[in-house]
């Protein structure tokens, strides 16, 4: 089954990227170039997914969200 997910990429100050899925807690990983960053969290978030199916517990599913940045001054 093809599932989507929303991912977080974040620089790293010393170089490379760590990437989240706010959807699924504790679901992280990192790589030195963006394109490395999303290949190992695609690993992660597969793996992630078997774990919850061998365990019993309902996989979540993306809700349509709407993100938007907001500027302020502070």
């Amino acid at each position: 089954m093809r599932r989507n997910f929303k991912v977080i990429l974040e620089p790293n100050e010393s170089g490379g990227y760590t990437v989240t899925v706010p959807l699924l807690p504790g679901c992280i990983s990192e790589g030195d170039t963006r394109e490395e960053a999303l290949t190992n969290i695609k690993e992660a978030i597969e793996l992630y997914i078997e774990s919850l199916e061998a365990d019993g517990e309902p996989v979540p599913t993306e809700e349509r969200v709407e993100e938007a940045v907001v500027e302020v001054t502070a």
